[in-house]
């Protein structure tokens, strides 16, 4: 079965970049035979011609330029792997790698990724999901760092490390028309409409116990895992919808939707959850640690 050869790889960047054997293979202290020799074996393994001749030199085939992409990603990613393992600063864009649960409010992802955001020399990938498909990944090393709403648990299998970053109050918030009605929280709630978190969240279970122990049952007209559907919703103004108002901070700002009721009882709580690594991004440590001294 063919297989690909690092170093052949290596060798058809050098000619892709000059589209000159002979250019490529003085750089490459080759003789142009022995290049032409590798070249063709990685075009034997591809099954593909990867340059036509032209009068000027050479050309890349629909196949090279493909080929090429994934040349150079590969090139990079050795290259990154390299100074990783000897310790030394990456000589080009340094990639973090960053999941969130679907109920994280992008609000607050903005804050904690900015610092990374404004470096010409970051990438910054983001994924979403579940909690638990989430962790799968940060186990198979696919994410530098989780951020969540509620800690994880550590054991031998996996030794997470959950980062307390920042506590926020939790509010029910609406339009203006429901700051008139000067609902009482919770004994006034019996059938109010409301939109809320789904019950994997932490805020929605104590929520529901503040009303269970009130003898309340409100209308919940919607629930919703993902914050950034709760604030669209929110700015429909059918509904009170209870959120960390730091998900709705802008729409606070521009007065379409008020705090109703601040719920002390209530803190959204999120954590960088880190796995134990010999090799950890440095820049996930700088991260945390700037966002954790915000919240003292």
């Amino acid at each position: 079965m063919p297989f690909l050869n690092y170093h052949h790889l290596r060798y058809f960047r050098a000619i892709a970049r000059d589209l000159s054997l002979a250019r490529a293979a003085e750089k490459l202290n080759l003789s142009a035979p022995a290049l032409s020799l590798q070249l063709k074996q990685l075009e034997e393994s591809l099954g593909h011609k990867l340059f036509e001749r032209a009068p000027g030199g050479l050309l890349l085939t629909e196949a090279g330029r493909v080929a090429l992409d994934y040349a150079e990603t590969i090139g990079r990613a050795g290259e990154e792997l390299m100074d990783v393992m000897q310790h030394r600063p990456s000589g080009g864009r340094q990639i973090l790698r960053v999941a969130a649960v679907a109920t994280m409010s992008r609000n607050f992802q903005l804050e904690f990724l900015k610092p990374a955001l404004h470096r010409a020399d970051v990438e910054v990938v983001v994924r979403s999901g579940n909690l638990r498909d989430l962790l799968a990944m940060l186990h198979a090393h696919q994410v530098d760092l989780l951020l969540s709403n509620q800690p994880v648990r550590r054991d031998a299998e996996t030794p997470w490390h959950s980062h307390l970053l920042e506590e926020q109050p939790v509010s029910l918030v609406g339009t203006a028309k429901w700051k008139k009605k000067r609902l009482r929280f919770p004994e006034d709630f019996r059938d109010v409409p409301v939109m809320l978190p789904s019950l994997e969240s932490n805020t929605r279970a104590g929520f529901d116990r503040i009303l269970a122990a009130a003898s309340v049952r409100p209308c919940i007209m919607a629930e919703v895992d993902d914050m950034a559907m709760l604030r669209l919703l929110a700015r429909e103004g059918d509904c009170l919808a209870l959120v960390p108002p730091v998900v709705v901070r802008d729409e606070i700002e521009r007065g379409e939707l008020v705090e109703t009721h601040r719920i002390p009882q209530l803190k959204e709580t999120f954590y960088a959850i880190t796995p134990s690594r010999r090799f950890p991004n440095p820049l996930v440590g700088e991260l945390v640690k700037r966002m954790a001294g915000k919240g003292k």
